[in-house]
């Protein structure tokens, strides 16, 4: 006898393994069978996901390999294994759970810096839907602020962010210091310089 129940968002992710915002897309797309309650909620039907199952590979880590990255704060911890080590422990939990790393990006700046090199490469990634999922240790290796827009602006892509420990190690607070310390000084620099140009510019006017 066909079983259709009707499963959640969720629920259907959950046996897709893939993102719910993937799975919301396939529905709204057609690709996936979909109906709506009377509240306008999505739910699919079980034998419509088997069915999907039975004929199409769904968008795993599998097929779209993650990335991992990592970052340290200065060039002292670099020097003292503390990068390659993160490297590491990430490289050992991707294959723990049978990911494909598709590739390793390791910064080494403020957590504060929109502009690091391998985060730029990241958005490439995601961007261009080569990965499903970005591996760090804790979500302040990829930003110290403002992380929740990240999440969701991947999730927006189907990409997941993977945060494997939250307990920060005896660096993070040394580092998280730092960070204030360079914001406080790019802060002061730009206010400094925006006081110069406006007195060299009254000197110019009284002449």
């Amino acid at each position: 006898m066909l079983d259709d129940r009707l499963l959640t968002l969720m629920d259907t992710s959950k046996m897709l393994d893939v993102h719910a915002d993937t799975v919301r897309r396939w529905g709204d797309e057609g690709t996936l069978p979909m109906v709506r309650t009377p509240g306008k909620h999505r739910r699919f039907p079980l034998s419509g996901v088997q069915a999907f199952l039975g004929h199409k590979q769904p968008e795993t880590k599998i097929d779209k390999p993650v990335a991992i990255y990592c970052r340290v704060s200065s060039h002292d911890q670099k020097q003292k294994g503390d990068l390659d080590r993160q490297i590491g422990r990430m490289s050992v939990h991707c294959a723990n759970k049978g990911y494909t790393v598709v590739d390793i990006l390791d910064d080494i700046g403020s957590g504060l810096l929109e502009s690091r090199p391998k985060l730029q490469k990241l958005f490439q990634l995601v961007n261009s839907g080569k990965i499903n999922r970005v591996v760090v240790e804790h979500k302040d290796r990829l930003t110290r602020l403002g992380f929740g827009l990240l999440e969701s602006y991947f999730a927006s892509h189907g990409v997941v962010i993977e945060c494997v420990n939250e307990v920060f190690n005896k660096t993070y607070e040394d580092e998280l210091v730092g960070d204030i310390l360079a914001l406080m000084v790019s802060f002061s620099a730009r206010i400094y310089g925006r006081r110069s140009a406006k007195n060299r510019h009254q000197k110019e006017v009284t002449r």
